[in-house]
């Protein structure tokens, strides 16, 4: 504690000595070392609910699409079709999508999107290639697909 003269200058023995200041530092060190992965653990794990929320949110709009249009777009089309018009499909009542540009995932990849779907009982696969960006479809690597 710091101490006062009576005439309100401090003491020269006021302070914090340098074990004190060490055992904060040390004390410090030991939280960040133990809360930083633990967050970093979460925030990965959000990303990827965030992507398997977004992949049946473009389903969504994926199929009010195909109620306009009568098909789903193209793979040449891709999911840019869902925010400018394509020039060679009538009905379109878009942009389906905010923004200008096509939407990206949680980790700002591309959406990988064919259509028709590779996989028997799906119409198009919309996936997301992950963390690492090297999935490239529904069986390869982290990549988040639609169900």
């Amino acid at each position: 504690m710091m101490q006062r003269e009576e005439t309100g200058v401090i003491a020269p023995d006021a302070g914090f000595t340098l074990l004190e200041l060490l055992v904060v530092i040390a004390i410090l060190g030991l939280l960040v070392a133990f809360v930083a992965p633990a967050a970093l653990r979460q925030l990965g794990g959000a990303r990827k609910t965030v992507a398997a929320q977004q992949v049946e949110r473009l389903g969504s709009v994926l199929d009010l699409y195909k109620l306009d249009v009568g098909t789903y777009p193209t793979t040449e089309q891709g999911i840019t079709a869902l925010v400018s018009k394509p020039s060679d499909v009538d009905n379109w009542n878009g942009p389906y999508l905010k923004g200008e540009q096509s939407p990206k995932d949680p980790w700002n990849h591309p959406w990988l999107y064919t259509s028709p779907s590779e996989r028997p009982g799906h119409d198009y696969d919309l996936c997301s290639p992950g963390p690492d960006g090297k999935g490239t479809g529904p069986a390869q690597g982290d990549a988040i697909c639609n169900p």
